[in-house]
């Protein structure tokens, strides 16, 4: 797509956002039901399902390998798994598109698979690292080969016996982790993989729902190897990640009753934003708190608050990866200085996002210092924090819906260029962030 006919955002200033919303299906859940799912022995049943590029990514790729889904609406899904050894080969290479969390999954999947495979991407995920999986995979028996650079396309070549391994991650990834445990589902022995800190911890709980024996201790996880995988009905809490847009938002602009964002998923392993935030001085009520399938859930009503600057803790920071683009825009909002480091991650997620954040707000005008593992932010707690301006957005869906919150608090309209990737993770966007009361029209 030429620069000139790439898809943009028009975001205004308004006073007041509010009502009650509920944002879209889980996406890290959603990969993972539909390939859990196929593996299974019988029919699943998924609902909330996020019917997003990157999750549709993962189901073509399901359906390529043989397994039969039906789609009887976007969010409601039934998959006829195969078992653990009905999948086959492929008459393609898997196309992944932009999805990082699919095409490492899919290298634990198809690495113990008795045939070749090849998963590729966009222009964007061939430039993502993919040594970080396939290493600890060669480890376990493995053939899997990636490009000069460590990049996509991911070569595997089947019929390989696979050992169950005991793995110390080098960095706390949970699609990492999730990827050894499903290689680790066809090895000879038990997989254990080990992490410096918390990370999501999806891929667990869902091994289990399935019958899967999986043992947890701290930061140990070690998963056996199973006869077989027990059919499903899976829900799919709404995305905490797409859930923080529309709380940040509620954070500076929230009416007198707040907003409320309905049945946000709230695994304890992704919703370091929520202590974060608190610690800034938010706001953030929790009602309704119940258990969905494996997963917590709960409704949150955000209400407008004075937020101060501080040093991130540490431990939060894996706890909130996917989220610290927006954390970035309420700190331009806060009194004082925030800090944040140990993100060194955010520099190989679909762009730079600290390079990309920092571009943004230097744009905007916010007083910012960029640190080789996160930023320095100074912010402005009364009038507008953001002026107006032009944001490239370097393709990236959460680089893009940060600056639309930002309008929130800009002197002037703001436009947010290289926005079609925002279908990858988050439909309706647009219209959802417009019905909570945000300036926001795509050009």
């Amino acid at each position: 797509m030429s620069a000139g006919s790439r898809k943009a955002y028009e975001a205004a200033p308004v006073a007041v956002v509010a009502g009650r919303i509920a944002v879209p299906g889980d996406k890290s859940i959603s990969h993972r039901s539909v390939l859990l799912s196929g593996l299974a022995t019988g029919r699943s049943e998924v609902t909330g399902f996020l019917p997003s590029e990157d999750c549709l990514a993962s189901m073509a790729a399901m359906r390529a390998l043989g397994v039969a889904i039906e789609q009887r609406s976007a969010t409601d899904v039934v998959v006829h798994g195969v078992g653990l050894r009905g999948l086959r080969a492929a008459s393609r290479a898997l196309d992944m598109g932009n999805a990082g969390t699919a095409m490492r999954l899919f290298t634990g999947l198809l690495s113990a698979q008795a045939f070749d495979s090849e998963l590729i991407g966009d222009a964007s995920l061939m430039k993502r690292p993919m040594e970080r999986v396939a290493k600890p995979l060669r480890a376990m028996g493995a053939d899997v080969r990636t490009a000069a650079g460590g990049t996509p396309p991911v070569l595997i070549h089947g019929a390989r016996a696979l050992h169950g391994i005991e793995y110390s991650m080098p960095v706390a990834s949970a699609q990492v982790k999730s990827a050894i445990l499903i290689a680790g589902l066809y090895a000879d022995s038990v997989t254990t993989v080990i992490s410096p800190a918390i990370s999501r911890d999806h891929s667990e709980r869902m091994l289990a729902s399935f019958g899967v024996r999986v043992e947890v201790d701290g930061l140990r996880v070690s998963v056996h190897p199973p006869a077989a995988l027990a059919a499903q009905q899976i829900h799919v809490p709404g995305d905490f990640s797409s859930a923080a847009f529309f709380i940040v938002a509620g954070l500076l602009a929230a009416g007198s009753e707040g907003i409320v964002i309905e049945n946000v998923g709230l695994n304890p392993s992704r919703d370091g934003l929520l202590a974060i935030l608190r610690g800034m001085g938010a706001r953030i009520e929790i009602e309704a708190a119940r258990q969905s399938g494996a997963e917590p859930v709960a409704d949150l009503r955000v209400f407008r608050s004075p937020l101060r600057g501080i040093e991130v803790p540490p431990g939060l920071v894996p706890l909130s990866i996917d989220e610290l683009p927006v954390l970035f825009i309420a700190a331009s909002c806060a009194e004082g200085e925030t800090v944040v480091t140990g993100a060194e991650e955010l520099r190989v997620k679909e762009s730079d996002r600290i390079a990309a954040m920092a571009g943004g707000l230097a744009r905007l005008g916010v007083p910012h210092t960029v640190l080789p593992d996160g930023i320095r932010i100074s912010g402005r707690p009364e009038g507008p924090a953001f002026t107006g301006g032009v944001i490239d957005s370097c393709g990236d869906h959460r680089v893009a819906m940060s600056f639309a919150v930002a309008s929130l608090r800009a002197s002037a309209p703001i436009r947010i260029e290289d926005v079609a990737n925002v279908a990858t993770s988050f439909p309706g966007f647009v219209a959802l962030a417009r019905s909570a009361g945000l300036a926001l029209h795509e050009t």
